[in-house]
Order: C-alpha cells, then structure tokens, then sequence
C-alpha cells in the first residue's frame, strides 16, 4: 500500500510540473503570436520619410519612401534561397534627394549573376529600415577585400561604401531593377517554437501518467498474486 501511495504522490507531482510547463509554454505562444502580428502590422504600415535620427528601438522595421539615385558600388552578402540555391543579396550605396548617403538592400541575385550589369541611377524605393542579425558564433568574418560578406554588418558596409550606418531593405523599386528579386522584411526569421514546446510536455505528462498507472497496476496485482 505505501508503495502505491508513494508512486500515486510522485505521479501526481511529476504530471502537474508538466502539465504546469506546457500551459506556460500555450501561454508563451500566445504572446509571441501577439508580437509577430504587432511586427507585421508595423511592416505592413503607411511608408514614412527617412527619420532624421533613426534608431533601432524606436524604427525598427518601420516602412519607409524614398527617392534618390542608386550608385554603382555594391557589396554581396552570400544567401541561399529555398528551391534557388546559392546567391547574394545585394547592398548598393543610395544617395537621396536631400543628400543623404544610406544603404539599401536590394534584394537576391544567384551566384553566376554577381558580375552581371544592373540598373543604378534615379529610382524610388519602398522598404522598411532594418538592423539584421544575421551574425551566430559560426559565421565567417566577411572577406572585406574579396567584396564578400556572411552577415550585413551595417556599421562595416556603411564604412565600406562611405554611408549612413542606416539600411533600408527594399521592398519595392520604381523602375524595377531586372535580375534582382526583392527579399522584404517579414517574420519568417523570428523563431516561435512555443506550440512545438507546449506539445512535448503535454506528451511527456501523459507518458508519466501512463508510467504511473502502470506501475501502480504491477504493484497491485503483484500484492494479489
């Protein structure tokens, strides 16, 4: 009997911290998804003119217009896109009507196409300012002096094309530049694992609720026998 009760008390107690984690995690989920829909509606949003003194915290994402004249430097950021392969998007120097010097993003080339001409000169840009992280503990340093790069760092690229530290992903070009497809910000990179979470511990509460009814099932039919 005192084996029955123990495994009753520690059955118990291990399916309610599970069960207590998993509704943390629904509740995660919950908030996360408030936070990409807050996200996307901010992306999705009226285009604004070029703060004059942009910031991460206060113009992340936020959607911009602008009008200038895209000059020839470029720099290539090395990308692999799904069902295309290997790539580079394409960061060009923008001097805008008002004289300003920013970078823009301006979208995905494959491999065989770095060389290739493109079109610079007048346009009008729709895009969202952005600072990427695209850095991990395992990505390369840039090879600045062969002109490619692992992750857009701003401050570095802005250096090298002698811009603001300020990077404006394009959305859309007016005329369209041929040969490049536009990567716009979105949401895909935020990671929301929270359901993925929620599910194991569900399941892990029910393993231990089925472990403990069967050892407690053993034990009593063993003290019958």
């Amino acid at each position: 009997m005192k084996r029955i009760l123990f495994a009753l008390i520690v059955g118990a107690l291990g399916i309610a911290v599970l069960v207590a984690l998993g509704r943390w995690q629904v509740e995660r989920l919950a908030w996360k998804q408030g936070v990409i829909a807050a996200i996307e509606a901010r992306i999705a949003a009226d285009p604004i003119a070029l703060p004059d003194y942009p910031d991460l915290a206060s113009h992340k994402y936020a959607p911009v217009a602008v009008t200038g004249q895209i000059g020839s430097g470029e720099l290539y950021v090395l990308v692999s896109q799904k069902h295309k392969g290997a790539g580079y998007r394409v960061i060009a120097p923008l001097l805008t009507v008002d004289g300003r010097h920013v970078l823009i993003d301006r979208g995905f080339i494959p491999v065989d196409q770095r060389d290739a001409p493109r079109r610079t000169g007048a346009v009008a840009i729709t895009g969202n300012l952005h600072w990427p992280d695209d850095r991990t503990s395992s990505t390369p340093e840039n090879d600045i002096a062969g002109n490619t790069w692992f992750a857009r760092d701003i401050a570095e690229m802005a250096r090298a094309l002698r811009t603001e530290p300020l990077l404006v992903v394009v959305r859309r070009e007016d005329p369209p530049a041929p040969g490049i497809e536009p990567l716009p910000v979105d949401t895909s990179a935020i990671p929301n694992d929270h359901l993925h979470y929620a599910v194991t511990w569900f399941s892990l509460a029910a393993i231990w609720l089925a472990m403990t009814g069967l050892y407690i099932w053993r034990t009593a039919r063993k003290k019958d026998e």
